[in-house]
């Protein structure tokens, strides 16, 4: 399956061999989070819709609210999926202070919070992509929790 981003990253940053890919987030935060907020087929689909994506936490609501016509097709959920936790890591990196984004060694991108708590936006985008649980907007509320 191709995602656009990774296809961009993997240009720009090569393919993850059993090391972290810190060096591109420490090296160039603002091009990396640009890469990870492209979510084209989420963009598409909220389009489609009519639901502005503008990366603020109001459009995390929004798109809580889209019709789930995606769940019939396993490639389209999965890619939704990711998407949508790119989405809330993209609104949740720009709107929380002290949150950035951070690549675990397999390559995964996750949200690292002032805290130092790791969240895991890419499963939590899956998980509501397949049910709708835990709503985008709700880990938002809880990471922008002080």
């Amino acid at each position: 399956m191709e995602i656009s981003f990774l296809d961009k990253w993997r240009k720009k940053y090569g393919e993850v061999v059993g090391t972290a890919m810190t060096g591109p987030v420490v090296d160039d935060p603002e091009g990396v989070g640009e890469l990870l907020a492209e979510c084209e087929l989420l963009r598409a689909r909220a389009e489609s819709e009519g639901v502005a994506l503008d990366d603020t936490p109001a459009s995390l609501g929004r798109v809580d609210q889209l019709q789930p016509r995606w769940r019939d097709d396993p490639d389209e959920l999965s890619w939704l999926g990711n998407d949508a936790g790119l989405y809330l890591g993209t609104v949740i990196v720009r709107t929380v202070p002290g949150a950035a984004w951070q690549i675990w060694p397999n390559g995964r991108p996750v949200v690292m919070l002032a805290s130092g708590r790791e969240l895991d936006v890419v499963e939590a985008g899956h998980d509501w992509a397949e049910s709708g649980t835990p709503e985008l907007s709700q880990v938002y509320a809880e990471a922008s929790e002080p």
